[in-house]
């Protein structure tokens, strides 16, 4: 029993290692949902994104697929979630987690991130990252919210969407990785 618990901390790779579920130190459900499970405008074209596979933290094993931003002058980025596979009544925090490259340009203008409640009430924000740090991997909080549903399945219990734009501008960008979006429990 002690292994399972241990395992459920550690975390869960689910989907073809597009998804990752762990339990925290409160036993609240968190989620990561890895590059791979995100719509990303222009993904499959090489010209914009390369894809890459990276171990998922520097104590592990397992290596998953994060996503390179070659070029774009349109970038957006969207993840669904299921708010009925978080824990009831609790705070949680979203946030993109990414890396720029040292060599990345065009991250002047702020971006765009938005919560959209699964009841329709949007929670948005905008960071510039041109002054984030290089070459390590950095959170973009995008907002918070309460996990509330019930078992009927009505309007409290969609999909929690998520979202991480810049297109109104036209400004190339390029040297962002995206590991993906976490989805956990406000301590």
């Amino acid at each position: 029993m002690d292994k399972l618990i241990s395992q459920l901390h550690y975390g869960v790779f689910l989907n073809q290692k597009r998804k990752k579920y762990w339990v925290d130190k409160n036993n609240k459900n968190c989620f990561m949902l890895f590059a791979r499970d995100l719509s990303i405008t222009w993904a499959e074209n090489d010209r914009h994104w390369r894809w890459f596979y990276q171990k998922e933290t520097s104590t592990s094993d397992v290596s998953i697929e994060v996503a390179e931003l070659v070029a774009v002058c349109w970038l957006e980025l969207v993840g669904k979630f299921p708010v009925s596979k978080l824990s009831p009544s609790t705070l949680y925090e979203v946030v993109f987690i990414v890396m720029l490259r040292e060599a990345s340009f065009g991250w002047e203008t702020a971006i765009n991130l938005k919560l959209i409640l699964p009841n329709g009430q949007k929670i948005e924000r905008k960071e510039t990252l041109m002054n984030k740090p290089r070459e390590t991997w950095i959170e973009i909080p995008v907002g918070e919210f309460k996990a509330s549903f019930d078992e009927q399945k009505t309007k409290n219990s969609g999909d929690l969407e998520i979202y991480i734009h810049e297109y109104d501008v036209g400004e190339w960008k390029r040297g962002l990785v995206v590991k993906g979006v976490a989805i956990r429990a406000k301590n």
